[in-house]
């Protein structure tokens, strides 16, 4: 049996990651199975898989750094936030207590390990980079609250027994604070149970995790109890029951051994349901989750660097938008979360507190309920289709999401990795996805995301969309009732019978299918090339109008960037109906879009 530390330095810190991911992996069907609070969208296994991989990719790229550093001879000690993960997995198992200095071979270079302190700052930090959905913005919030505790005193490389009891006392004190309306019979509540549990025991750290696990198993199996949703669909806490995995790693990276996963509750002792027919294993009649339709129809998740005084305000905004309010983080950078009608607003309300990005809003379809009403109804069954858009603002997400699509957000100059798409995919749980693109350049990334979505089982096909305009026709003969295939022929056959262009401002001299630009000057760019150099905006979208009209049209599509002039739609509008009779035109806010005008003509 391999030697297992005793106290909890960085490679301890590694190896639980490691561990939560492997569990959590193991896991997570069954978390989205029970998943009915506080909405029963079936994804908070998913969610906290992710959140704990991000994670753990941020604990390994500290690694990583430190050895790179190490064998240059540059300086250790340093933090590397959000890097590269490693090409293997975060961990083999439990790593021993080794000396502070390594070398891998008699002649090989001192490698420096990270400190305590960096370690678990990066695992913080990756897991509020990479929180997902409500539970896993809440575990962000746990980490991030260990790791003020274990990095208050940088010159340490360890903690024992009391420092990891006083650590898992104030993540559960500031997860709490982080959410709006703290419920009980949640992982809120199995938290503070293995808080109490690690006060009340005296040891090293495989007593005190031992302790914090027992103590958050007898909570999870108590909160059908507490929460009356829970009771009804006969299961527990899908987010505790991610929280019990999470601590089951922690006791195995100090003794060695996983506690029996078989004396984890799963369904409350009282009603056993199948989730797949909501009957009761006894052959009496099922309960499924009680939900209420009118709940928010938005789930609303995104980063934000602002100040500690803008978020309060913040958060009084978005507590009166909607509810399952969760905002975690500190230092300038935070996650948000929130359930909401009005998905505009609650990104309008980030822009106005700081700069958001990352944005990602999902609609909740008939299958999504909140679990606040009387109407019952078994666990969530994958939707039969879905579309995902990628948007390039925040007009255009709350537009998608209001047709029904899974939309991820591209900044300017952020494009979404294939992993994020991949994740959109998931989110939307469906069994059929037509995905959207909307960008030349994200061909590649979004073959990839169908490909990984494929060998998941879901069915993708990858509509060509080179830009929004194009998705929004898409969406526009979307009809979810026809075979997919005949869907798809349409979608694809509106998408490409729309000509898409773009009217932005030059960074740089350059040479362009229209001449040399230079820095400063107005583009209008027509399928991707510019045929329009000018000097004032206005002027040169009505030019880029006039001779994409010229070989015809139907309907003009403008989508106004939040830089474009206050008068441009207003000036375009007239320009179509005085010359060109029978266009119809159609005008939406785009938000931080990048580009001042988007142009579509069907």
């Amino acid at each position: 049996m391999p030697q297992v530390p005793q106290t909890l330095d960085a490679s301890a810190v590694r190896a639980w990651c490691g561990l939560a991911l492997e569990a959590l992996g193991r896991a997570r069907e069954e978390i989205d199975a029970i998943n009915v609070y506080p909405v029963a969208d079936g994804d908070t296994g998913t969610n906290l898989y992710l959140t704990v991989e991000s994670a753990a990719a941020a604990v390994e790229a500290v690694f990583a750094a430190h050895a790179a550093m190490s064998v240059v001879g540059g300086p250790s000690g340093g933090q590397v936030f959000g890097g590269p993960a490693s090409d293997g997995p975060a961990s083999d198992g439990p790593v021993s207590d080794g000396p502070a200095s390594e070398k891998g071979a008699s002649d090989g270079p001192l490698i420096e390990p990270p400190t305590l302190a960096d370690a678990v700052r990066a695992m913080a930090h990756g897991a509020l980079i990479g929180a997902r959905g409500n539970s896993g913005t809440i575990l962000a919030q746990l980490l991030r609250g260990m790791a003020q505790v274990l990095a208050a005193d940088t010159g340490t490389e360890r903690t024992d027994g009391p420092g990891l009891r006083l650590a898992l006392r104030h993540a559960a004190d500031a997860a709490r604070q982080a959410v709006a309306h703290p419920v009980e019979g949640t992982v809120l509540t199995v938290a503070s149970a293995a808080a109490d549990a690690a006060s009340g025991a005296d040891g090293d750290c495989a007593v005190i995790a031992r302790a914090a696990y027992e103590g958050a198993r007898a909570a999870l199996a108590a909160t059908p109890g507490q929460l009356a949703v829970l009771e009804r669909a006969g299961v527990v806490d899908a987010g505790g029951r991610g929280l019990v995995a999470v601590l089951g790693a922690l006791v195995e990276t100090f003794t060695g051994a996983a506690p029996a996963m078989g004396a984890v509750p799963v369904l409350a002792p009282h009603a056993r349901v199948r989730a797949e027919t909501g009957e009761c294993a006894d052959g009496g009649p099922g309960h499924g989750p009680v939900h209420d339709e009118s709940g928010p129809a938005f789930e609303v998740i995104y980063l934000l660097e602002a100040d500690d005084t803008a978020v309060a305000r913040l958060r009084d905004r978005l507590d009166a938008l909607g509810d399952s309010l969760v905002v975690v983080g500190g230092d300038g950078l935070w996650n948000v979360h929130v359930h909401v009608d009005d998905a505009g607003a609650a990104v309008e309300a980030g822009v106005e507190a700081g700069r958001p990005h990352r944005i990602r809003i999902t609609h909740f379809g008939p299958a999504d309920a909140h679990t606040t009403g009387s109407t019952v109804r078994p666990v969530r069954e994958r939707a039969q289709r879905a579309i995902v858009a990628v948007v390039p603002g925040e007009g255009l997400a709350r537009l998608y999401a209001e047709a029904g699509a899974t939309t991820v957000l591209a900044r300017p100059g952020e494009p979404p990795a294939s992993g994020e798409l991949v994740d959109a995919v998931r989110r939307a749980h469906a069994l059929e996805v037509v995905l959207l693109p909307n960008d030349a350049e994200l061909r590649h990334t979004a073959a990839a995301a169908a490909e990984q979505a494929r060998t998941e089982g879901v069915r993708v096909a990858l509509i060509p969309t080179r830009s929004a305009v194009q998705g929004i026709a898409a969406l526009a003969v979307h009809e979810p009732e026809r075979r997919f295939d005949e869907d798809v022929v349409a979608m694809t056959s509106a998408a490409g019978a729309t000509r898409y262009a773009e009217v932005e401002v030059a960074e740089r001299q350059s040479w362009t299918m229209a001449g040399i630009c230079q820095a400063g000057d107005v583009l209008g760019l027509i399928d991707g090339d510019v045929a329009v150099i000018g000097s004032d905006v206005t002027a040169t979208a009505e030019s880029v109008l006039n001779r994409m009209l010229s070989a015809g049209g139907e309907m003009v599509t403008l989508v106004l960037g939040d830089e474009a002039p206050p008068t441009i739609a207003d000036h375009l509008e007239a320009r179509v109906r005085e010359s060109y009779l029978a266009v119809d035109t159609v005008v939406y806010r785009g938000g931080h879009q990048g580009a001042l005008l988007l142009i579509g003509v069907e």
